[in-house]
């Protein structure tokens, strides 16, 4: 398990941790039986496309993608040439309506990682075919700690939190210090019942430029 490296000197400790100990364990049992999403190589994707000191916002998932080829290590991202899952594509909707811009014809967020949007699931692996597969096996003990690092250590960081799972997690943040932004998950079953409208694209630019810091560039 390699971490990138400014990541790694905020969170490192956590590897010496005995819950990481158990689920290394259960990462080598589950691999050597079963097929895991994303590929070891792209577990900590997010970390690696987003330093600790390049993270300008936070959008939070619960788990990978479960379907083939789908999963690369991002929230809410696919590879290319993969079917946009819904929830991406309301997201793409509501940056339409928001920001005006044009939905790609592609699901890859690589494109916000670089620049500064941390798209980080809880669980960073899963079984094919099988959502929720790996939770509460010690992700989330990792994860939660980047959170936490990232509202210990910086200011001024946009938090953006979509459903009931994601918004849990602003009990680790420091609202002092950063802006949290909530809304339902844009789920076609939840999308209707505020995302659609909660405009937090242009809200994290806005409270960017208060800050003095550059603004996102959400085009794709």
């Amino acid at each position: 398990m390699a971490l990138e490296t400014s990541w790694f000197n905020r969170i490192g400790g956590e590897f010496e941790k005995p819950y990481m100990a158990a689920l290394r364990e259960f990462l080598v049992a589950e691999k050597g039986r079963k097929t895991i999403y994303p590929r070891p190589s792209e577990w900590f994707k997010a970390f690696e496309l987003t330093p600790f000191e390049s993270v300008k916002a936070v959008i939070l998932g619960q788990d990978p993608y479960h379907g083939e080829n789908q999963a690369h290590g991002l929230a809410f991202s696919v590879q290319r040439g993969v079917a946009i899952p819904p929830s991406l594509i309301n997201i793409y909707q509501e940056m339409k309506t928001d920001l005006g811009l044009n939905p790609p014809n592609h699901g890859n967020l690589t494109a916000w990682a670089q620049n500064g949007v941390l798209l980080l699931n809880a669980t960073l692996t899963v079984e094919a075919n099988r959502a929720g597969s790996h939770q509460m096996k010690g992700w989330e003990s990792f994860t939660d700690a980047a959170i936490a690092a990232l509202s210990r250590d910086r200011q001024n960081i946009v938090f953006m939190l979509w459903g009931s799972y994601a918004i849990k997690k602003q009990a680790l943040i420091d609202g002092k210090k950063h802006l949290i932004l909530t809304a339902p998950h844009p789920s076609p079953l939840s999308a209707y019942r505020g995302f659609f409208g909660c405009r937090h694209f242009s809200r994290a630019n806005g409270y960017l430029i208060d800050c003095g810091a550059k603004p996102i560039d959400w085009r794709l």
